[in-house]
């Protein structure tokens, strides 16, 4: 009997990847019964997520009112599951640049504050495991601001407390962990990450992405000297050097303050979805992986979804269904993809194979099987 895992990652606007594992499957069964299907919806840590582990979790949405950015109140939501006392937590819904006007843009005075409410509101709730996606952030705050939401303190060279924002850094002498929440040493955490870059230098988290957080070079020097300062105290108190760990500067050096106040694991946002699926474990005797993605380009498989497919495989062949392919015949036979169908092919433009997404999927899972 031939085994057939679909594991596809969503067509942007028009199929989620669970629409696109229920037709595909539909259509392989109507054509062949002695074939043994499962389905294994996946994403990146970024839009889809949220749908895709709720298949494999079955949870929930919390709404939970938070600190924003510059510590207005935001209404922010996240997702958990109370059977398996999971939780995925985006940054970026209590302290994103979303939530703020363009001239409101501030990285000296945001913080990650309501994100630490989010994390404590889930422990609250009885999470084990917390996944945190980091992407978005109006903040470079190296993620002081959520530590003090969990109980830190950060005390200056007087010692007096400090608020926890992105121009603190510069000024912390000490850290005080003495009246942290006692949950947290209970909760593992993961967090979603796909950059590299490192806490501080010239393509640390200040220089690289400050600019677009609204700083100008001033502001970005400081900031990046504010950093600097922290993982100085994170080595001299906690005997942890952040600058050498890849990530360590993603959204604002909140990668950096994960790992140091959480314990936490920086993760590819598809290779946390592949552990929560199963995903080795389930195509270990599959002959064909059906995947799929909107467009199938140069990116596609040094990106994420595919590409973390690609990883995993032993000997299994590989199908992509894709809404444009713009990869060459000689890139495909080069990357050992197995066999390629794009709806592109069969639409009359853009607009219709957006709109009529399910129909040519249709069409393109006959002709392949």
């Amino acid at each position: 009997m031939t085994k057939i895992v679909i594991a596809p990652d969503k067509f942007k606007g028009s199929l989620s990847g669970i629409e696109f594992c229920n037709i595909v499957e539909y259509v392989l069964q109507k054509k062949c019964k002695h074939i043994d299907i499962k389905k294994l919806p996946l994403a990146d840590g970024g839009d889809g997520t949220v749908e895709v582990l709720n298949y494999y979790l079955k949870g929930d949405i919390k709404e939970v009112e938070v600190a924003g950015p510059l510590h207005h109140k935001v209404l922010a939501s996240y997702y958990y599951s109370n059977e398996k006392n999971v939780a995925f937590i985006e940054m970026a819904e209590a302290s994103g640049l979303k939530l703020l006007n363009i001239n409101d843009f501030n990285p000296l005075m945001t913080s990650t504050f309501g994100t630490g409410e989010l994390i404590l509101d889930a422990i609250n709730q009885g999470a084990k495991h917390i996944i945190l996606g980091i992407g978005g952030s109006a903040t470079n705050d190296a993620g002081i601001g959520m530590a003090k939401a969990l109980g830190f303190r950060f005390l200056d060279s007087n010692g007096m407390d400090l608020k926890g924002t992105g121009e603190d850094l510069i000024k912390i002498s000490s850290i005080d962990s003495s009246n942290i929440n006692s949950k947290l040493k209970e909760v593992k955490f993961d967090i979603a990450c796909d950059v590299n870059n490192p806490l501080f230098g010239p393509n640390g988290a200040a220089y690289i992405y400050a600019p677009q957080k609204g700083a100008d070079l001033k502001t970005v020097k400081e900031l990046d000297q504010g950093l600097q300062n922290f993982n100085h105290i994170a080595i001299t108190q906690f005997n942890k050097d952040l600058q050498s760990i890849p990530g360590a500067g993603a959204a604002g050096g909140l990668g950096a303050g994960c790992i140091l106040f959480l314990n936490a694991t920086l993760k590819s946002g598809i290779d946390l979805i592949k552990d929560i699926a199963q995903f080795n474990k389930h195509i270990i005797n599959a002959d064909w992986i059906i995947t799929g993605e909107g467009k199938l380009d140069n990116q596609t498989l040094s990106g994420k979804v595919i590409s973390g497919i690609f990883k995993s495989l032993t000997k299994q062949k590989v199908a992509i269904f894709c809404g444009i392919n713009a990869l060459s015949s000689n890139y495909i036979s080069d990357k050992k993809i197995d066999y390629v169908s794009d709806i592109s092919t069969l639409a009359k433009n853009t607009s219709d194979s957006i709109a009529n997404a399910s129909k040519y999927l249709k069409i393109i899972t006959k002709a392949f099987y």
